[in-house]
This record gives C-alpha cells, sequence and structure tokens, in this order.
C-alpha cells in the first residue's frame, strides 16, 4: 500500500512541531510500542501506522485483529496536560465520526465510551461495530503522578476498512467499504488523522464539556434501555459534561463512568 505519510506530516508538524509518522509494515501493536518507548524515556510526538499487528488489543485487553488492507490500525502519541483526563475517549470517537461521516449521512454513531457503531438492521443487535479506541498514558522517566507537567497519552485507533469476517461476538463488526465503496486504510488515515491531533489539542485546553451536546447528537445508546455489566437496567440519557453515561435505573439517575462498568443495549 501507498501511504501518505509526507503528506499528512506536512498537515500535522505544523499543528505539533517535532512530530513524526512512522509507517511499518508489521508490528505487535502500535499503543504497545509507543507505551514501550514512553517509559524509556521517548516522548516526542508521533504517528505510528502499522499495515498489520499480530497483537493489537482493545478495551479490557480484547484482541483486535487486522489483515493488511483490511482495518486501520494506529497510534498518536503526545505529551498532554488537560486540567482533566475524563470524556477523553469521548472527544476521540466524535473526531473519528465526523471525519468518516461529516453529515451523519452514513450513520456513523458513537457506542459509549469508546466504539463507533453504524445501524444494521441484519445484524442480531441492530448494530454493527466500525471501530474502537484504546488509551493509555506513561509518566516519563523520572516523573510522578500529581506532577504538573502531564503524561505522555497514546491514543490507539482501529478501524475495519474490508468487512470482516468475525464469528461469536457480541456486536457484529462491518467495514468502511460496507459504507464508502472502495475506500482504501491510507485514504482512511488521511480523513482521521490530522482532525484527531486538533482534537486532542483542544482537549487539552477546554475538556470534553464543549462536545457534550455534539457526542449527544451522535450517541448510540440515547433513549434506549440499556444493561450494566453490574446487573442492573436503565434507560440510557446521553452523558454529562464530564463523559459520564447518564442511566435511568430504579434508583434514580446515575453517572457511570467507564471505569466502573460497561454498557450494553437490551
Amino acid at each position: 500500500m501507498i501511504w501518505p505519510a509526507e503528506d499528512l506530516w506536512l498537515a500535522m508538524v505544523a499543528r505539533q512541531p517535532g512530530l513524526t509518522v512512522e509507517v511499518l509494515p508489521e508490528i505487535d501493536s502500535t499503543n504497545t510500542e509507543l507505551m514501550r518507548r514512553a517509559r524509556a524515556g521517548q516522548t516526542e510526538p508521533v504517528l505510528l501506522v502499522a499495515e498489520t499487528q499480530t497483537a493489537g488489543r482493545g478495551r479490557l485487553g480484547r484482541p483486535w485483529y487486522g489483515e493488511v488492507g483490511h482495518a486501520l490500525t494506529f497510534s498518536l502519541g503526545l505529551m498532554l496536560k488537560p486540567a482533566d483526563w475524563s470524556g477523553l475517549s469521548l472527544a476521540v470517537g466524535l473526531s473519528l465520526a465526523r471525519s468518516l461521516d461529516p453529515q451523519g449521512e452514513l450513520g456513523v454513531r458513537l457506542k459509549w465510551p469508546n466504539d463507533l457503531w453504524v445501524k444494521r438492521p441484519d445484524a442480531p443487535t441492530g448494530w454493527g461495530k466500525l471501530a474502537g479506541i484504546l488509551i493509555e498514558t506513561a509518566l516519563p522517566t523520572g516523573m510522578s503522578y500529581g506532577s504538573d507537567q502531564g503524561r505522555f497519552c497514546v491514543v490507539g485507533v482501529g478501524i475495519n476498512i474490508a468487512p470482516p469476517v468475525a464469528e461469536g461476538l457480541s456486536t457484529a463488526p462491518l467495514g468502511l467499504q460496507d459504507l464508502q465503496s472502495g475506500i482504501t486504510a491510507p485514504e482512511a488515515l488521511t480523513k482521521v488523522a490530522e482532525p484527531l491531533l486538533a482534537t486532542l489539542l483542544a482537549f487539552e485546553r477546554t475538556g470534553f464539556a464543549p462536545l457534550q451536546n455534539a457526542f449527544n447528537a451522535r450517541d448510540a445508546l440515547h433513549h434506549l434501555s440499556v444493561t450494566l455489566s453490574d446487573g442492573r437496567h436503565g434507560v440510557a440519557r446521553g452523558v454529562d459534561a464530564t463523559g459520564a453515561m447518564l442511566v435511568d435505573t430504579e434508583q434514580g439517575q446515575e453517572a457511570i463512568s467507564s471505569a466502573e462498568v460497561s454498557v450494553r443495549p437490551v
């Protein structure tokens, strides 16, 4: 595949001086590699793209598979120092959704806290999973938590390009080519990479609150009956200004953070 590495670098380095763009044919995991580098003191901003990953990871350690050309897998790493980290994965998801489906005509929606879903009537749950997000942070060498120097933030993204073949998943996957015929991984990267960097830099300044309404407008779970992983049930009512999901339960409305429980539509 031919990747637009130089064009991306020119566009992105104007926003983030010192940033580099790397494209590797194969790696275990782009997130794992950038976390390794950060722990070794390498915290320069970087966009790392892999044509294929042998040990890609999603949230809660779930594997993410992708053959060459069948998925876009990359990680964007840079030092960030926001006043509040809450809602970062939601901001990332919103950026991806806006880049891939600017007007919402393709039906790309946000499944709290870190997936992109598309309405799919033929799927058992009525939804197909298009993309996933994994965010990790590391402290540079010699720093301790509580310092005001920020953290090295690694934003990992996996987007299905070709329609995937997978069984046994709670949400059936689908590919971007199901929505935009013929689109390639390099073309998808061109759509999402620079806006994602802009989103991260804006998040550092203003946090999630300015994005609350935009997220709720694309929220896949809004007003749906949901089941929480701790066994409770309720109705999803969007997210608050910190990115916590609001769920009406028998005990009243509760704000659910992604660190506590996961949420599935009934």
